[in-house]
């Protein structure tokens, strides 16, 4: 199942006077690259919270955004005063300033001086419960969004390759034409020469040329493993399996264009070589919309 590397979700909750919300987005990315920001007492969280992605998301930049707000009592850090008052003394001797005239502000910004609400390990806990299911839903609305967006993209993608596919259509009906012309073109060109001469034109002769003409510019083995490609191509958009597909997708493409190249330094004849360029033009819009496939 093809799916957009694109998407956002969220979710949030309350619980008295806590708090909790969590976003979730993704952008394009060659691999799989996750940035999680979370309060910094909740970092302890980030080793499975990552691992919470990484089982469901299998390409893309992805940013995860905790955040979490306390606006009960329950919030509030205790002022460790031993150490608030050895601030003091020691500000108030180094500068020769009376302890009154110290903002308190400052001072207890110092290291130790406010000491966390609670037992940490219990918060610690009581977070990871209520956090785990939201970045649970969040990566679901994040996958739903992924998933609309693959649909369309893989709309958008069997466009351009039924274009392909008509054009091929007329490039196996007219290859056929290209040798005939040059034929008759060559027969007409010795015919105009010889025609003062007693010199006959040869008929092995003729033929060698013809021959060699036609293998310089048979595109039959080319068109052969452009519709392989092609038909590969439609099988992935067509498939059900949960895994990514973008850079199998990325890898024909250049397939798709390789074979395309090869054809058009085949291509003596106008109408082939205007098709040519219209395949090559839908093969680089679908190289442009592979990268957005996870």
């Amino acid at each position: 199942m093809i799916r957009s590397m694109t998407g956002f979700g969220d979710a949030s909750s309350h619980d008295g006077d806590l708090a909790f919300g969590v976003e979730v987005r993704s952008v394009n990315n060659k691999f799989l690259k996750t940035t999680i920001r979370v309060p910094e007492r909740l970092a302890a969280l980030e080793p499975e919270l990552e691992q919470m992605i990484r089982t469901c998301i299998g390409r893309g930049s992805v940013t995860l955004t905790v955040t979490c707000s306390e606006t009960g009592e329950a919030a509030a850090h205790t002022v460790n005063a031993d150490a608030l008052r050895k601030y003091a003394e020691q500000i108030s001797r180094a500068l020769g300033l009376d302890a009154t005239d110290l903002d308190i502000a400052h001072l207890v910004t110092l290291p130790g001086v406010l000491q966390p609400p609670g037992d940490e390990e219990s918060r610690l806990q009581n977070s990871r419960n209520a956090i785990r299911p939201l970045v649970e839903l969040a990566l679901d609305h994040l996958v739903q969004m992924r998933t609309r967006e693959g649909v369309a993209l893989a709309d958008d993608l069997s466009g351009h390759l039924d274009f392909i596919g008509v054009r091929m259509e007329r490039l196996t009906e007219i290859a056929p034409r290209v040798i005939v012309d040059y034929e008759r073109r060559l027969k007409s060109r010795m015919d105009a020469l010889l025609t003062d001469s007693d010199v006959a034109a040869e008929a092995d002769v003729l033929v060698r040329e013809i021959a060699v003409y036609a293998e310089k510019t048979d595109i039959a083995e080319e068109l052969a493993r452009l519709n392989e490609h092609l038909r590969h191509f439609r099988d992935l958009l067509a498939s059900k399996e949960d895994r990514p597909l973008g850079r199998t997708m990325d890898f024909l493409s250049q397939e798709l264009l390789r074979e395309a190249n090869t054809i058009a330094s085949k291509s003596p004849d106008a109408e082939m070589s205007r098709l040519i360029v219209e395949i090559k033009g839908a093969i680089d819009r679908i190289k442009e919309q592979v990268q957005n496939a996870e």
